[in-house]
């Protein structure tokens, strides 16, 4: 007969102690983050998002270097070299504080980074990697064009060559972190296919607009990149990659992320909502001794443990073996969609407080919105995994 343990105190935010699945460095990556937005982002976070503006951003971003966030799942020039489940429970802790953190990170290394490092030139590799990494520079990565979402193969930004040189000509959109950075990773169509530059953002004929009016991710640098005529040495194509492949590879790098994030976000609007029904008196008693209240709160808790136990799922995958896109999908898809639903239910129970910046639910949920659908949309990563069942693709 086994001995018996008595059981552990049950702590409301994990009743199936998913916490106990990780190793003690990885509980240490956790913590170390937690401790880092708790004390540096969050006594600001509603109102950078309120007035649509981070504070100091380089300051932020050296900092987020300091603390090895930027590509951290990297191996060399700087970088820390960690896990995927390291990396991907890091991106829950910033999207805890914020989806725009997160963003911040995750575009930096998963996208501007990620593209470098496995596409790169070593000149290129050692010229950015290790600035990116300590954060002394920030990157962007320009797929996304006005005309050209779900669909990045009908792009209309165009290299061509003159003598030894390239001449980027076009216009990207929706791109996070592009007003501040130092340097763009830039997709163009060529006569050869889709190719990738590294494009330094100081280069005659480019300039990166921000975009106003945003009533989600507030607290992000998103913007326009317009491309004018943009020479640059014939040195600053990727050479390792031609076709879509490149841009696509690097997109479910960031997608790996954002199965995480999301959680993060559905956790911190989930803890609002426990804590504000148990402080909540109606009917002389606190909302949450009543059986509908009680019932949302179940429901929340089910999901994000689902959700939360499929991103650490694909995270212990990508490290024993790599995930297939269509897995990718299958975190991005559920996780994104199922914490929008915990946020907006958790703006139910706080009721008229639930759109107050005072409380984090509004500003998640919001933040969620523009997650649901970029870097692929509801749409396309049903497709996506539909196209993984069925043998069958259904957007061509």
């Amino acid at each position: 007969m086994h001995a018996q343990h008595a059981p552990r105190p049950a702590d409301p935010l994990d009743l199936i102690e998913i916490d106990s699945l990780l190793t003690p460095d990885e509980r240490a990556v956790r913590d170390a983050v937690r401790t880092f937005c708790d004390r540096r982002v969050e006594p600001h976070i509603a109102e950078w998002f309120e007035q649509g503006a981070i504070e100091d951003i380089r300051g932020l971003t050296k900092e987020l270097g300091e603390l090895g966030l930027l590509g951290m799942h990297l191996e060399g020039y700087g970088c820390a070299g960690m896990s995927a489940v390291d990396y991907g429970l890091a991106c829950l802790e910033l999207e805890a504080t914020d989806s725009g953190l997160r963003s911040l990170v995750s575009v930096q290394g998963s996208l501007a980074m990620y593209a470098i490092h496995a596409f790169g030139s070593e000149e290129q590799k050692q010229e950015w990697l290790p600035r990116l990494a300590a954060g002394t520079a920030i990157g962007c990565f320009g797929l996304t064009e006005p005309d050209s979402g779900s669909d990045p193969g009908s792009m209309r930004t165009s290299a061509r060559r003159d003598g030894d040189d390239w001449i980027l000509d076009g216009r990207k959109m929706w791109i996070t972190n592009g007003s501040v950075a130092d340097v763009a990773v830039v997709w163009a169509r060529t006569e050869h296919g889709v190719r990738g530059f590294v494009v330094p953002t100081d280069s005659p004929g480019f300039s990166a607009p921000a975009i106003k009016h945003k009533m989600s991710l507030r607290a992000s640098v998103t913007s326009e990149l317009v491309l004018d005529s943009v020479r640059l040495p014939g040195t600053a194509v990727l050479p390792e990659v031609r076709g879509l492949r490149g841009p696509l590879s690097c997109l479910n790098e960031a997608r790996y992320g954002i199965a995480w994030g999301a959680m993060g976000a559905a956790r911190s609007s989930f803890r609002a909502a426990l804590a504000y029904a148990g402080d909540r008196v109606q009917f002389d008693r606190p909302i949450s001794s009543f059986q509908l209240t009680q019932a949302k709160l179940t429901d929340m808790a089910l999901e994000l443990a689902k959700g939360t136990l499929l991103a650490f799922h694909l995270g212990r995958t990508k490290d024993d073996r790599g995930l297939r896109p269509e897995q990718v999908s299958y975190g991005k898809l559920n996780n994104t969609r199922t914490a929008l639903e915990i946020c907006r239910t958790a703006r139910t129970i706080l009721g008229a407080n639930g759109i107050s910046l005072e409380y984090p639910v509004i500003r998640h949920a919001n933040n969620l919105e523009s997650i649901l659908t970029y870097e692929g949309t509801v749409e396309m990563h049903t497709l996506m995994i539909g196209q993984a069942l069925t043998g069958q693709a259904a957007f061509r």
